[in-house]
C-alpha cells in the first residue's frame, strides 16, 4: 500500500471521528494509506475497519475507488463503509457473538 502525504477526507470525516471519540471510541486515522480504510476503530477489546463516505454527495461520488474496491473484495475480516456516527455506532454496536456493547449516540 502506498503512503500519501496529503489524502482527501470526505467532509463528514472530522465530524464521525470527532463524535466516535467523545463516546469512547479509540480512533485511528488511517485515511493517508492509498486503498486501506478511512479510520481503525477500538471499543471493549474488538477492532472495526472503517470506510467513511459522505452522504451529501452523488451515488457516484460515493463509490469506493478502484483499489478500495479490492482491499474490500480481498479482506477477510470486518470492514464496514459509514456516512454517519451513527451508522459507526451501530456496528460497534452490533455483536453477534458477545453481550451489546452501550454506548450513547449523542
Amino acid at each position: 500500500m502506498a503512503f500519501r502525504i496529503a489524502a482527501k477526507t470526505d467532509d463528514n470525516h472530522k465530524q464521525i471521528v470527532t463524535e466516535l471519540r467523545k463516546a469512547g471510541v479509540s480512533v485511528y486515522n488511517t485515511h493517508q494509506l492509498k486503498g486501506f480504510c478511512d479510520i481503525c476503530v477500538g471499543y471493549n477489546g474488538m477492532n472495526y475497519l472503517m470506510e467513511i463516505k459522505d452522504p451529501n454527495k452523488p451515488p457516484s461520488a460515493r463509490r469506493l475507488t478502484e483499489r478500495e474496491e479490492e482491499f474490500h473484495t480481498t479482506w477477510k475480516g470486518q470492514i464496514s463503509v459509514v456516512h454517519t456516527t451513527d451508522e459507526a455506532l451501530d456496528i460497534i454496536n452490533y455483536l453477534p457473538y458477545q453481550q451489546k456493547i452501550k454506548i450513547e449516540k449523542k
